[in-house]
């Protein structure tokens, strides 16, 4: 496996005729009212997240693997282009960064970034481990930057009418949260033969921090979210977009106590279902609260025995007077005959802007955002303590100031995994 160093560039003699026909280096800058922004990872989710920033100046362009590279190029012929991030970061002349990487490499992208000075948005989940998370987060206080997560809903205004509904006491007392998910993985290790590398991706640079490994593509350039050693299952993949309504309403920050059920854990690869139970302190004059999460086949009582409909995906909210339930677009009281005629509290939270135009306009005013590290760090850390319950098979009694498990010392491994020996920023 040849090493990439962090000086190369992509396209060989392609990007050399560029150059010629008028592509400038990452510190040039147009226009004074535009953020200099670069993009790391512009394939997928990164092509809609730079779509959605577009109207910045994007002076710099960043992926590992060199086709959707080449497509972003076309569309923003006047960036820089880089297969690693470092070299970018190098060059300089940069405002803010959005990372839109798989979830392995987020937190050395972020605190490579943050540590340069650079604003940030970062898809989620925020990072691949608990340890990683915290120390993006305070990183990201300590160097007073505007920071956005990518929990992309949390702008959209059925989310906001549901907070307000849940505040208002429109269902009394809330100490019970289900929150669901479909999808799950089948649980297999790595596959051991070799294929070809595909032409242009840079393999070594996708690996990251993460150990060597051959590429296969079982892993990338889209599977990778069933391995533990890039991603973290559907409870990584969906957990912080759902989970984000119950923390928004409730305001839950750190939990107290997580258990998990599921499938015999397997070392390398994500379950295809999975039961986790969330416990919440008390929280001023709010009691405590248990949010469970289920996703693969696994769903809330209430549907079975009728209460509640049969929603793909979602939040049940129980209460003292009636529950409420909600996805990404409708929510609905329950049961309707209590609620007929229900008139709801006025509007009180400000639709969005839009998400990322939240964190640019922060950038620009010295403001802050909905969903900046802090508030999703702690989100973000309490989705990924369910895998990490899952993985060792215990009840975990956490400790979110000290960041650790009371009670389990196998928990530590997974919390903090460091980066392999030899991986530099």
């Amino acid at each position: 496996m040849g090493d990439v160093t962090r000086r190369t560039f992509v396209m060989g003699a392609g990007a050399l005729a560029a150059a010629a026909a008028g592509v400038r280096r990452a510190g040039a800058r147009e226009r004074s009212d535009r953020l200099r922004l670069a993009i790391v990872g512009v394939g997928g989710r990164g092509a809609g997240n730079l779509r959605a920033v577009a109207p910045e100046e994007i002076v710099a362009l960043c992926d590992v693997d060199e086709r959707p590279l080449r497509a972003a190029m076309q569309a923003y012929p006047r960036a820089s282009t880089y297969v690693d991030f470092r070299a970018m970061l190098d060059d300089g002349g940069l405002d803010a960064v959005v990372i839109s990487t798989p979830d392995h490499t987020h937190a050395c992208v972020s605190l490579a970034a943050m540590s340069a000075g650079l604003h940030v948005y970062c898809e989620k989940p925020l990072c691949r481990t608990v340890a990683e998370v915290r120390d993006v987060s305070e990183l990201a206080r300590r160097r007073g930057l505007v920071t956005q997560h990518g929990t992309q809903i949390h702008a959209g205004s059925n989310y906001r009418r549901v907070v307000e509904l849940v505040r208002s006491g429109a269902i009394g007392v809330v100490r019970e949260v289900h929150t669901w998910v479909g999808g799950g993985f089948d649980p297999v290790p790595f596959p051991t033969d070799t294929p070809p590398l595909p032409p242009g991706l840079h393999w070594d640079l996708w690996l990251g921090p993460s150990a060597l490994r051959p590429y296969h593509p079982e892993i990338a350039p889209f599977r990778w979210r069933r391995w533990w050693a890039y991603g973290n299952g559907q409870l990584g993949d969906f957990g912080c977009h759902h989970m984000d309504l119950a923390h928004w309403a409730l305001d839950l920050r750190d939990c107290v106590r997580v258990e998990a059920e599921g499938p015999p854990p397997h070392q390398d690869s994500a379950p295809p279902w999975l039961v986790v139970r969330y416990d919440y302190p008390a929280r001023g004059d709010q009691p405590p609260v248990r949010l469970t999460w289920y996703n693969g086949d696994r769903r809330p009582p209430q549907m079975a025995e009728g209460a509640a409909p049969a929603w793909a995906a979602g939040n049940l909210f129980v209460g003292s007077r009636g529950m409420l339930i909600a996805d990404y677009g409708r929510h609905e009281l329950l049961p309707a005959r209590d609620f007929e005629g229900f008139v709801p509290p006025p509007a009180s939270i400000p639709d969005s802007m839009g998400h990322h135009r939240e964190w640019l306009e922060a950038i620009r005013t010295g403001g802050t955002t909905t969903c900046n590290f802090d508030y999703a760090g702690a989100l973000t850390e309490t989705v990924l303590l369910g895998n990490v319950a899952y993985r060792v098979g215990e009840a975990l009694e956490w400790d979110a100031r000290a960041l650790r498990a009371r009670n389990s010392r196998a928990a530590a491994d997974l919390i903090r995994q460091p980066p392999r020996a030899g991986w530099q920023v």
